[in-house]
């Protein structure tokens, strides 16, 4: 076990100095981990070991996309992508999406953005097992200041989406139909999530797009 290890916990924010943190998150204990630098605190996110994180993290993606096509909507979806201005914050959703004209400023070829050269997503989502109020809280915040457009949160044990518009300089707000995608009610992505639980992929997405389209 490293030195490391043995001084950072994880899944906790941690008082920590920029150049501590990428030390941390360049250990190979942390490989698989995600991370987060904010306000002078790191985080070091562990993978959630149950299933329904994959499961519901996999729909999510499947149904944006699929409204997307569905609209005409151009995007760029990142998966586990950090976005980073060095020595202030870095941030890893699970998914993120570049959309409309904006998706000729999604980066290729790296999977950490940096924030000083590039503009950060339009839409954020963090899918939430065991992290939900770190997700609607600190997190949040730290979206709020990265500039990202819109931020969603998916409880996994209820089958729920708090979606916040972010409003610059100004916090952010919850609401119950995006803005960067419009048309898509909050409520529609949580009752496909819902049926996931009894429907595969193919049927979920089956039924969302009929409704999309109707």
């Amino acid at each position: 076990m490293s030195e490391l290890q043995i001084k950072i916990p994880t899944d906790t924010w941690v008082l920590a100095a920029w150049d501590e943190y990428i030390q941390a998150i360049e250990d190979p204990a942390y490989e698989k981990a995600k991370g987060y630098y904010h306000n002078g605190q790191l985080r070091i996110e562990m993978p959630p070991v149950g299933p329904d994180h994959a499961d519901d993290n996999g729909i999510i993606v499947i149904l944006v996309y699929n409204f997307g096509i569905a609209k005409g909507i151009r995007m760029r979806l990142k998966v586990n992508c950090s976005y980073r201005k060095p020595g202030v914050r870095e941030a890893q959703p699970d998914a993120s999406y570049y959309l409309g004209e904006r998706v000729q400023l999604a980066p290729t070829g790296t999977s950490i953005v940096n924030l000083e050269n590039h503009q950060p997503p339009d839409l954020a989502i963090e899918v939430a097992d065991t992290s939900l109020s770190d997700d609607l809280g600190e997190k949040r915040i730290l979206y709020e200041d990265l500039g990202v457009a819109e931020y969603w949160v998916v409880d996994v044990k209820k089958a729920r989406i708090t979606a916040f518009k972010i409003i610059a300089n100004e916090g952010s707000q919850r609401i119950r139909e995006s803005e960067v995608l419009p048309g898509l009610a909050i409520s529609l992505l949580e009752e496909a999530l819902r049926r996931s639980r009894q429907m595969d992929n193919t049927e979920v997405g089956a039924w969302f797009m009929a409704q999309v389209q109707s």
